[in-house]
């Protein structure tokens, strides 16, 4: 029998396997592997962007009870229509219009299971035969997994550190041909924690523009904003070039497991429209899994009744989390911070290897991390720049000052001794 299964050539997609290997998750699983079981002090992980973990971290007890009042109304517990129910699509139109200069409808908007899952939606419905993208690097690596899986081109443009992360828009105008589709920017910044300015927004519309392209622009962490840029949505600059934003309650509500994003074309020339993309993307979340209707039933009341107490509250407790991460680091010799973060939960720091002993590379690093100390970190190579690391700063300050403080005797411990 197993020589016959063979003979007929049955075998699992190595693609997914490959794709998989190149998301955040698979990565932080390998470095999970390697902690010391016979360390007593409890693993600290500084790896991932998920402070719901953390009782300092929670939700409101609003919104808990609006996803209880969605269960018990009796309303949602059938098919919800695959764009999306009209109620919730009209929250999150309504919330994104506060920002711009025209109003979102509900046509504009497509429920998504969370901005993951936004991402896929695109890719997909942008990807053709000989089709290229431009991501930033670094960046989030799940656009580089989805497009694999697409098989859709990536190219990769570079953001510069010594600029507070701008993108290097000489280099997308050499990146960008004809087979071009799009541009994706992260704004605020994943993985750097930077926010980009109105002005600098403005110069990639018009470069976008020039390319005949249009942006993703993925806003997961619109929210988390504590530094002198004031936050800018893209779709601001819609009328310049087309903009899809990809965004979710995950982050803002402290919620990723309830697993709601969206999709908004900002549109307002209907370049979308006249191109078929929009069609494509019914077309598309037609065959794509649907978001619990519970969860969307929810939204409106998780828009509108949301104290704002809730939010300067978490908005404060990230920025003290930033500013002590910001300090701690200073501390420790083989690690510089080039641009102190501004918005969500991480911070891109570099090493520097030539004053470490036994360590090669960034990997390297936070493998022994692990091992030596139960700290993980997120190694650079896996958001595009080797031998940086990627900090998540939104943990319990105990955590946070200890897992520094764990990171610093790792330094002192492979430190050359001259």
């Amino acid at each position: 029998m197993e020589n016959g299964w063979k003979k007929w050539g049955f075998q699992g997609n190595e693609e997914l396997n490959m794709a998989s290997a190149l998301t955040i998750r698979g990565i932080l699983t390998t470095l999970m592997e390697n902690l010391n079981e016979s360390d007593d002090r409890p693993p600290i992980a500084l790896g991932q962007g998920d402070p719901s973990v953390f009782p300092c971290f929670q939700t409101t007890p609003v919104d808990e009870d609006s996803i209880v009042d969605a269960v018990r109304s009796a309303k949602f517990n059938c098919y919800a229509p695959v764009v999306g129910i009209l109620p919730a699509r009209r929250s999150i139109a309504e919330k994104l219009s506060c920002d711009l200069p025209y109003n979102l409808t509900p046509d504009d908007i497509y429920i998504t299971v969370g901005a993951s899952h936004a991402i896929e939606i695109i890719l997909t419905v942008l990807a053709r035969p000989g089709a290229n993208i431009l991501l930033p690097r670094p960046g989030y690596p799940f656009y580089e997994a989805r497009a694999a899986v697409s098989h859709l081109e990536v190219r990769h443009f570079d953001l510069i550190p010594e600029k507070g992360w701008e993108v290097d828009l000489d280099g997308v105008e050499a990146l960008a041909d004809d087979k071009t589709v799009a541009m994706v920017i992260i704004n605020p910044g994943n993985p750097c924690g930077n926010v980009f300015t109105y002005e600098h927004l403005k110069k990639v519309a018009e470069t976008a523009r020039k390319l005949g392209i249009l942006v993703i622009a993925d806003e997961v962490y619109s929210f988390l904003v504590f530094g002198s840029n004031p936050f800018v949505p893209m779709g601001v600059f819609g009328s310049i070039t087309p903009v899809i934003t990809l965004g979710s309650i995950s982050k803002r509500w402290i919620v990723p497991g309830w697993s709601l994003g969206w999709i908004a074309t900002t549109d307002p020339n209907g370049i979308l429209h006249n191109t078929r993309i929009t069609e494509c993307l019914k077309s598309y979340v037609n065959l794509a899994a649907d978001p619990a209707t519970i969860t969307q039933g929810a939204v409106p009341h998780i828009i509108e009744r949301t104290p704002e107490d809730f939010f300067s509250k978490i908005i404060g407790m990230t920025k003290e989390a930033a500013d002590t991460c910001y300090d701690k680091l200073e501390e420790i010799p083989c690690i510089t911070c080039p641009h102190k973060p501004e918005g969500t939960m991480f911070v891109m720091v570099k090493l520097n290897l030539q004053i470490l002993e036994g360590i090669n590379d960034d990997t390297e690093f936070c493998i022994k991390l692990a091992k030596e100390e139960s700290v993980i970190v997120l190694p650079g190579i896996a958001v595009g720049l080797k031998n940086w690391l990627r900090i998540s700063f939104v943990v319990a300050p105990s955590s946070l000052e200890d897992g520094l403080g764990r990171i610093k005797a790792f330094y002192f411990r492979h430190a050359k001794k001259n």
